[in-house]
């Protein structure tokens, strides 16, 4: 993996390069800076604020603190690292044409951003395997996949790329570029390409590669077991019949219907929108990976500032757009965000109640392969009001219903 600033991206061996006279040195084009510092701002803009909106909505929604969005959480941190330790600098750069940020910044930006692009692949690997296992394994997935132990993997992860990525804080360094007319300082390495590619070649296999070829085959497998599921994937197929039964001069309502078809929906809903992401992270990156690959193998690396910049783009979009999709095919986020924004229509604080004796219970069918902190009651079904599951000429009686325990229990 290069470094993603300009010089680093070409694949130059600036290394050997030391205090020697480059030539003439040409400043970018004004409109080369102007589009770069729009587009790039505007990606890492968007991309810094949507990232950070989901880190807020799992963290203070309740119900949306399931494995798969602690995953996602992860996911959003490591690319507000990227976003901010890569495309930040990048603005930088395409204004001043060097590095302004001198030895510790050389450092540490280094360091951040291989931290939150290694984080980035495992969190993606870490949910799709977590995904696997709900889905192909429920009953492993009821001790394997809970919240508690996906709060472990995420800190496991972190301290393993955290540590991994050390090495970059000693094979980074600033480098004088003395040309002709201008001596410009740049963040490059200490080692020289021939000994630097064996660490590239081993961070591409472990952090690309590999992780793109186990999403392909456990992703099959999913969509084998989910996709091919008899059950109807639209919720409204399945309508709620109610029925009465009397008990000690109390009545309780009890739905009938099974919440199968609900769950195979929304789980296939969740696993279409991790799918998209893993999909979009390899083509995102793939033109940067292809660029430096190629330009391992040439004696004159192709350097063309609109190709680089292209490359830069894609990758901050590719940390920028999760958010997007997350808005776009998850009802719960677009809700979450909703609220957090305070737009959008506002649930009511007090919807009509009613003196209903009902009793309810959390069913944790092994067929659905959720862990026990993924299940949900249906309180949140019947906060709504209550004539939407309720005949109208049942409503009467049920107001004269007392409970069992003397009190009436209100829906």
């Amino acid at each position: 993996m290069e470094n993603l600033t300009t010089a680093n991206m070409t694949g130059n061996d600036t290394a050997l390069q030391g205090n020697q006279t480059l030539g003439v040195w040409s400043d970018y084009t004004v409109e080369y800076k102007v589009v770069s510092v729009v587009l790039v701002s505007l990606v890492c803009g968007v991309g810094i604020v949507g990232n950070v909106m989901v880190i807020l909505v799992v963290l203070t929604t309740k119900h949306m603190r399931t494995p798969t969005n602690c995953y996602l959480v992860s996911l959003a941190a490591a690319d507000l690292m990227v976003l901010t330790a890569a495309g930040l600098p990048n603005i930088t750069e395409s204004l001043h044409g060097q590095w302004v940020y001198g030895y510790v910044g050389c450092l540490g930006i280094t360091y951040f951003q291989y931290l939150g692009i290694n984080a980035s692949s495992c969190s993606i690997t870490a949910f799709t395997v977590e995904r696997y296992i709900a889905i192909c394994h429920p009953i492993k997935a009821q001790f394997l996949c809970t919240l508690s132990r996906a709060k472990r993997i995420i800190l496991l992860v972190w301290a393993l790329t955290s540590v991994y990525c050390v090495m970059w804080l000693f094979l980074s360094d600033t480098k004088k570029l003395v040309y002709e007319n201008a001596v410009l300082q740049s963040c490059a390495y200490k080692v020289s390409r021939s000994h630097y590619l064996p660490i590239y070649f081993t961070d591409f296999a472990v952090f690309y590669v590999l992780p793109l070829m186990l999403a392909t085959v456990l992703y099959g497998l999913i969509a084998r077991i989910l996709f091919l599921n008899p059950l109807p994937s639209d919720p409204k197929e399945n309508t709620k019949k109610w029925k009465k039964e009397t008990s000690h001069g109390g009545g309780r309502m009890i739905s009938t219907s099974s919440s199968s078809s609900t769950t195979a929906a929304s789980r296939r809903q969740v696993t279409k929108m991790l799918a998209v992401v893993v999909v979009l992270f390899a083509v995102l990156w793939m033109p940067y990976r292809t660029l430096v690959v190629v330009n391992s193998f040439l004696d004159h690396a192709y350097q063309d500032i609109w190709f680089l910049l292209f490359c830069r783009l894609c990758i901050y979009l590719n940390s920028a757009i999760n958010p997007v999709i997350y808005n776009a095919m998850s009802q719960k986020f677009r809700a979450a965000f909703q609220k957090l924004c305070h737009c959008g229509p506002q649930r009511m604080d007090k919807p009509a109640s009613y003196s209903v004796a009902l009793t309810y219970s959390v069913i944790k069918e092994t067929s659905n392969g959720e862990s026990p902190d993924h299940f949900t009651t249906e309180m949140d079904e019947l906060n709504a009001p209550t004539d939407r599951f309720l005949p109208s000429g049942v409503l009467p009686a049920a107001k004269r219903t007392p409970s069992l325990s003397g009190r009436h229990v209100k829906a």
